[in-house]
């Protein structure tokens, strides 16, 4: 994600999303500003956890990631990368361990700074269909029909079972959260049923990337 409530909607922000469904499912604290970004604290089954959302734009995200990591002393293996993927079908969800960067410079830029092996999790927001159109793309609202129809339900997958991933459980999580996707909507509130929206162990960080909107892949090349 982007900082500034001008982005907080955009497709690029559904790492931010994810990150603060994270943190209030499992009852992080207030997010406070620290390392170029704003960092919440937790615990997952035990093991001491950081949510980190870099608010230097997503070209530079590296920094914040690495300094997070620096002080903490995380290896990147240790660090869970939640992200926006245009590859992906909207909804749909991949984790993967090391690897190239796509032409994502949100992951760009942390593997500049600390190597490429760090866990990812893409979050996939669908393609325009047209290159020239992905920047205004990604840099926009998702849709009322799909907040409601598969964004929300996704992050509260996301945020329930996260704990399967920090326990290494990569496949159970991305089944659970699909599993999830799949069942059938449960009813609005008013039609019968409410609807719910929402240690000493080594520290494990859970980055969101940001990135600067940019002309490539991901976004224009400088916020105006």
């Amino acid at each position: 994600g982007n900082p500034g409530t001008q982005y907080a909607r955009n497709r690029h922000n559904v790492g931010f999303m994810a990150a603060d469904a994270v943190a209030r499912a499992h009852l992080f604290s207030p997010f406070r500003k620290k390392f170029a970004g704003e960092i919440a604290e937790g615990a997952f089954a035990g093991v001491r956890a950081f949510i980190l959302k870099p608010m230097t734009f997503m070209n530079d995200s590296g920094a914040a990631v690495a300094a997070a990591a620096r002080f903490f002393k995380v290896p990147a293996e240790d660090i869970v990368v939640v992200h926006d993927e245009i590859d992906l079908a909207p909804g749909r969800l991949r984790v993967k361990l090391g690897g190239g960067t796509a032409g994502h410079n949100g992951l760009a830029s942390i593997a500049d700074h600390l190597g490429a092996d760090f866990m990812r999790v893409r979050i996939g927001v669908g393609h325009p269909g047209d290159p020239d159109r992905v920047a205004d793309y990604v840099l926009s609202d998702f849709a009322k029909a799909e907040r409601e129809g598969w964004v929300e339900k996704l992050l509260a997958a996301i945020a329930a079972e996260f704990p399967r991933l920090i326990a290494g459980d990569e496949s159970g999580f991305m089944s659970r959260v699909a599993a999830a996707l799949s069942s059938p909507k449960p009813p609005r509130p008013g039609r019968g049923e409410s609807s719910d929206a929402r240690g000493d162990s080594p520290a494990r960080p859970v980055m969101a990337p940001e990135k600067t909107p940019d002309k490539s892949k991901n976004g224009p090349a400088k916020d105006s």
